[in-house]
């Protein structure tokens, strides 16, 4: 009866919040330094982090976006935290979004939070019968595991109208247990067959001849074509891309993530060209995959932070770069917008000539440029002289066949 409810009164053809979000370097560098703090706390140490508003919009809005296309508003008041969400839905006959509300107190009788007031659209529940149908759901849905996940290190939380506070405790027990949830995506038994073919491939590779990323896309997505179908076709491309990602990026992935597989069936491992620079290869497939997992704002983010960092501190920024990291999620999107082009992706991809195919030519582009040469030419991301050259690498991108917009 709850859900039949939340269906009737949730669901509208308008957004209760607008669906504008937008992530900044801001955010990002925030984000990492919250993740570099967390990362400071050994296990059976008790440890307090503090996080604001912005930061848990942030983290909300980053998650729903995983999903689909949505928007989280959240505000703190004095032991109260109040959410709005609205969530896009597959196409149906009753509304394109889900719209709930609800608001979490504390009291000095639990260390988590309660909840005190739940609405569906404009419908209104007893905050005790919306608090049993949500436990119910996360209970027994794969929603339990990232929910004990998230609360069990909990302690203590304290609400205020600037922040929150979690005192947390978290056991060599509760990390293993975090540890081999977040590596399930990685160790997905579906990957098994793309990092077979991989492998395959770097085996009967020509050490004469460079590597390039199109010999690892034409024959993976050749073999997503075969195993999935237009309903499946979405899923089965994401798992692809994670495969070659995870070949092609793998110095990087091993950097943060100390159980990543190796490869122990392929001879030798070679670097992946684009246009004959490894750097190219990396970003692509890289921002491909952020994209697939999450979206492509948070690729672009991603990439353009990347490159301002190495302004100050590193190769320099390089336009050569952001067009590949442009291109990837690019393609990553395509590739996971509807069933049906994600369908004829598999079909255009398995027939491709080379990597011109999906990555448009950008070494005319500018790059090496340090802080102090970025800023004389530049000025910055949001200036006029920026927009105007990360435009031109967007229409050359769409000019492609493969990106083309009907």
């Amino acid at each position: 009866m709850i859900a039949i409810m939340l269906v009737f009164f949730g669901v509208s053809s308008e957004p209760d919040i607008p669906l504008e979000w937008t992530v900044t370097q801001e955010d990002i560098a925030r984000a990492k330094k919250i993740l570099h703090e967390g990362a400071k706390t050994k296990p059976d140490e008790i440890a307090t982090i503090e996080l604001t508003q912005q930061d848990l919009n942030l983290a909300a809005n980053y998650l729903l976006n995983r999903y689909s296309k949505s928007a989280a508003k959240i505000e703190f008041k004095k032991n109260v935290i109040r959410f709005m969400v609205t969530m896009t839905l597959p196409k149906n006959s009753l509304g394109q979004y889900l719209n709930i509300s609800f608001r979490l107190g504390i009291d000095n009788t639990s260390a988590l939070p309660t909840l005190t007031k739940f609405k569906a659209g404009k419908l209104l529940l007893p905050s005790k019968l919306a608090s049993f149908a949500i436990n119910t759901v996360i209970k027994y849905t794969s929603l339990n595991d990232y929910f004990i996940l998230a609360t069990q290190p909990i302690k203590v939380l304290k609400i205020d109208q600037q922040k929150l506070s979690i005192t947390y405790y978290s056991s060599k027990e509760s990390l293993h247990h975090a540890q081999k949830f977040l590596t399930q995506d990685v160790n997905n038994p579906k990957l098994e067959a793309y990092q077979q073919l991989i492998a395959q491939i770097i085996a009967n590779h020509d050490p004469a001849w460079r590597l390039s990323l199109a010999e690892l896309l034409k024959p993976v997505f050749a073999l997503a074509l075969q195993n999935s179908t237009t309903e499946t076709a979405i899923e089965e491309n994401k798992i692809a891309i994670m495969a070659v990602n995870n070949y092609v990026n793998r110095k990087e992935n091993k950097k943060f993530l100390s159980f990543y597989p190796t490869n122990k069936t392929a001879v030798k491992l070679y670097p992946t060209f684009l246009y004959k620079r490894v750097d190219l290869a990396q970003h692509f497939i890289g921002s491909a995959a952020i994209t697939t997992s999450v979206n492509g704002q948070i690729a672009q983010v991603v990439g353009e932070e990347k490159e301002l960092s190495d302004a100050k501190s590193g190769s320099g920024f390089s336009f050569i770069d952001l067009a590949a990291d442009k291109a990837g999620a690019r393609f990553g999107e395509l590739v996971t917008s509807t069933p049906q082009n994600a369908r004829n992706i598999q079909k255009t991809m398995s027939e491709i000539k080379d990597y011109s195919d999906f990555m448009p030519d950008p070494r005319d582009l500018p790059e090496h440029m340090n802080e102090e040469e970025f800023k004389q030419r530049y000025q910055s991301i949001d200036s006029p002289a920026y927009k105007a050259l990360s435009a031109e690498i967007d229409a050359r991108i769409n000019a492609m066949p493969l990106y083309k917009k009907e």
